[in-house]
């Protein structure tokens, strides 16, 4: 059993950046591989980025790829996304989930949810 807690969530202007993070509970932290979801008002939760369990290898959305970074620290049992350039449509609730296939970007094959952090873009 894992549970997750998003934080770092907020209102920023369009052009700015905010870091999220998600801490883990638990032991089995390394056996996870951590995506991060989004899901904006009236629309469907989509993938954002993954990272493998090592923290070696990432997978990002082509919506966030070169602006969002995804890092790890497996000692602390905590997953980073470091959004850049943000722009208004990438306002959402921002979850972060853990699975066990590293590269997957469909939401089913992720076990654990955590309960999201809103980010708003203003324009």
């Amino acid at each position: 059993q894992v549970q997750l807690v998003e934080s770092g969530g907020g209102l920023v202007q369009a052009g700015g950046s905010l870091r999220l993070s998600c801490a883990a509970s638990g032991r089995t932290f390394t056996t996870y591989a951590m995506g991060w979801f989004r899901q904006a008002p009236g629309k469907e939760r989509e993938f954002v980025a993954v990272i493998s369990r090592s923290g070696g290898s990432t997978y990002y959305a082509a919506s966030v790829k070169g602006r969002f970074t995804l890092s790890r620290d497996n000692a602390k049992n905590t997953v980073y996304l470091q959004m850049n350039s943000l722009l208004p449509e990438d306002t959402a609730v921002y979850y972060c989930a853990a699975g066990n296939y590293y590269g997957s970007s469909n939401s089913n094959n992720y076990d654990y949810w955590g309960q999201g952090t809103q980010v708003t873009v203003s324009s």
